[in-house]
């Protein structure tokens, strides 16, 4: 038998509030959340449900105004002399993490890569920073390896393109060279917050096939961060599915596509354009997310949710487990609930892509 796979980050009950003009706004509450070596997690769910946020606190990244209210993010890494040592990302003090943590060991790809690249500098400085800073190379020993990496990353003619500027570059190399950036230092992470959201649909392609041929070659575990299910089919080995500061279901990517049990879930999935579909309309889920400034007493998606029961204006539901790898929060999985089954409009859809799938394997 196989070793099973190494958590490498575990994320227990976090929870995250922000101090706001407003009020206090519950961000975060009680993420749960493993990555294990090799493998790709991708966090779906709509704009403002805590991905981006959860990430961020793991790389101490959190606006001045959060307070992480509870909960730990466990980091197991092997250090310079070779001994495996886990920690608590969220006891270290910002300038440990940053100097020790940050780039070296867990590295994250901005969405939008003008924000990320420095104007004033050729991109293979900004590459050979953080072998500077972390790898303590030469000026001699970095170059050739950010030429490396911007070979690695597809960049043609890399030597001449290392003395360029970011503004001499079109949007999707941009993006190549913030992947060379964040890999620069060997990390054992990459975090990718929607990288191709800003880039045309044929180069999100190419970089989403990049990335997963960097991961293949460099042993890398990655976190996705996207709102688009088509990335996570392509590329993800389990799926977190957040909604409103929590996650409410997981599962491996087949059992979250062709078996999801959480409304939420049947909502996404039913609002991908598809092709097939009988209806001209693209469906979308009704109503909108709670105000977090108002915590909802119950589950925070009764409001939007056809099939929701009465326990749900009342109480939130635990997570229950359908398989080994699968988990839902929802209370339609309580024996005593009635039989609710997929819609049958989605349940259709997923018959058609599970056989378009098929075709390919």
């Amino acid at each position: 038998m196989s070793e099973a796979p190494k958590t490498i980050l575990d994320i227990r009950n976090l929870d995250i509030s922000f101090k706001t003009n407003a009020g206090v706004i519950h961000a975060i509450r009680g993420v749960n959340l493993d990555l294990c070596q090799g493998e790709t997690v991708a966090i779906v769910g709509e704009s403002g449900s805590g991905k981006s946020v959860t990430m961020k606190a793991a790389m101490g990244l959190l606006d001045s105004n959060a307070t992480v209210n509870s909960g730990e993010i466990l980091y197991t890494y092997t250090d310079e002399s070779g001994q495996e040592r886990t920690v608590d990302l969220l006891k270290m003090p910002k300038k440990q993490l940053r100097q020790q943590i940050n780039g070296q060991h867990i590295a994250m790809v901005f969405q939008d890569p003008m924000t990320s690249l420095d104007p004033t500098m050729p991109i293979g400085r900004q590459i050979m920073e953080g072998m500077f800073l972390h790898l303590h190379m030469t000026p001699e020993a970095a170059k050739r390896r950010a030429i490396e990496l911007l070979e690695l990353v597809g960049i043609p003619d890399a030597e001449k393109r290392f003395r360029n500027y970011p503004h001499q570059l079109s949007g999707g190399m941009r993006q190549r060279v913030v992947i060379a950036i964040a890999l620069s230092a060997n990390p054992d992470i990459l975090i990718c917050d929607e990288p191709t959201t800003a880039l045309d649909v044929t180069i999100q392609a190419r970089i989403l096939e990049l990335i997963m041929d960097i991961q293949q070659k460099m042993k890398l575990s990655v976190i996705y961060i996207t709102h688009d299910l088509g990335v996570v089919a392509k590329v993800a080995d389990y799926v977190d599915v957040m909604y409103a500061g929590k996650i409410v279901e997981v599962g491996n990517v087949n059992e979250i596509f062709y078996e999801p049990k959480h409304p939420y879930t049947w909502g996404l999935l039913s609002a991908m354009p598809d092709l097939e579909t009988d209806d001209d309309r693209l469906y979308s889920i009704p109503g909108s997310p709670p105000n977090l400034l108002h915590e909802p007493p119950g589950d925070a998606f009764a409001a939007r949710n056809r099939f929701a029961l009465a326990i749900d204006e009342k109480a939130e539901p635990p997570m229950f487990q359908i398989s080994r790898t699968h988990f839902a929060a929802t209370w339609l999985l309580h024996p005593d609930a009635p039989k609710v089954e997929l819609p049958p409009e989605l349940q259709a859809r997923l018959e058609r892509a599970r056989k378009e799938a098929e075709k390919y394997l």
